[in-house]
């Protein structure tokens, strides 16, 4: 009985590590947007910090997505919430650092949003 408790706890483990990967690489999907605007407003040396800033960042949240679908979370479900998770960070972002308009509607399409993704990872476990 203690191997299957041990096994149970391992397989736990694993699966939230592998949801913390598309966590980490929906945030860094979000800096790679955020560094994406900033690189058309910026000059000079400004201008090659957030180009740097967007290749780092795109290559971590490619790197976290792999890390997830490598470790066992189906392609179909890891991508779709990984862009997902990017887009409403993504969204966040520009509503409050960026200053961009908010209305009932945005937050309404960003909260099905949020519930979709959501839906996917308990449907996810069947």
């Amino acid at each position: 009985m203690g191997v299957f408790k041990i096994t149970t706890f391992v397989l736990k483990r694993y699966t939230f590590m592998n949801w913390l990967f598309l966590l980490i690489g929906g945030v860094f999907e979000a800096v790679f947007a955020f560094s994406l605007s900033k690189i058309s407003e910026s000059t000079g040396k400004v201008m090659f910090l957030w180009i740097l800033s967007f290749i780092i960042s795109v290559s971590l949240s490619m790197f976290m997505l792999y890390k997830a679908i490598d470790n066992g979370i189906n392609v179909s479900v890891g991508y779709a919430v990984w862009s997902g998770l990017g887009a409403t960070f993504t969204v966040l972002a520009g509503i409050l650092i960026l200053k961009e308009p908010v209305s009932i509607l945005k937050i309404f399409l960003l909260c099905t949003l949020i519930l979709s993704i959501v839906g996917l990872n308990l449907i996810s476990h069947k």
